[in-house]
């Protein structure tokens, strides 16, 4: 049976983890820059809701580029 090694699974999957501190990045500028004045928005309104839908977002974007082992 294999051992699982989280520093082994945290290299291969590090083009996920920095596509997720940026989105995180971009969000927080996002909320700091545009925002929503009303309160009303749902991803704006809060700097934690914007970091979270950027950073899934570039999680989502970043597995667009990744190349898969053959």
């Amino acid at each position: 049976m294999k051992r699982f090694s989280l520093s082994k699974w945290l290299i291969n999957n590090r083009e996920y983890f920095i596509g997720a501190i940026l989105g995180a990045v971009a969000g927080y500028f996002y909320w700091k820059f545009v925002g929503c004045t009303s309160g009303q928005c749902m991803i704006s309104s809060k700097p934690l809701n914007s970091m979270v839908y950027f950073a899934i977002s570039g999680i989502i974007v970043t597995s667009a580029f990744r190349k898969e082992k053959v």
